[in-house]
């Protein structure tokens, strides 16, 4: 079984801010998980804001824990707010269904984890995070 690397980690974050940079995106945040939902890697850029670490965690912890990107999670939540309310104070803040973060696959299209980002809008969220992975040669979902 093919693990998430921290040198794959670690490319993942810099493609993403690679990315931001390039597309003038305001400061951004960046956490890889493995497939457990345990960090693998993270990073700020300078200027932004404090919560940054906390909401990327959350799309990615809820992404990588329930097998879909963060932007599918949201839209469950919007058909069934009642159960991802009771979901997400089941994790204990752990879990946020918006807009923002990815599954890291390989090529076989086993989940290796997933990559959240915050900063910017959902959408520049996921933009970023989805050009992270492609940068480590690895496919987002």
């Amino acid at each position: 079984m093919e693990t998430l690397t921290l040198a794959q980690a670690q490319q993942i974050i810099a493609g993403a801010l690679a990315r931001s940079l390039q597309a003038g995106y305001k400061p951004m945040g960046v956490v890889v998980l493995d497939e457990a939902g345990q960090m693998k890697a993270f990073a700020r850029q300078d200027g932004a804001s404090m919560f940054r670490f906390d909401v990327a965690r959350g799309k990615a912890w809820g992404s990588v824990g329930m097998s879909v990107s963060s932007r599918v999670l949201a839209q469950r939540a919007k058909e069934n707010p009642s159960f991802f309310l009771t979901l997400a104070s089941t994790a204990e803040g752990k879990f946020l269904p918006q807009p923002g973060a990815v599954l890291i696959k390989n090529a076989a299209g086993q989940i290796l984890g997933a990559v959240g980002a915050s900063g910017g809008t959902g959408d520049e969220d996921e933009e970023i995070c989805i050009a992270g992975v492609q940068s480590a040669g690895l496919v987002a979902g």
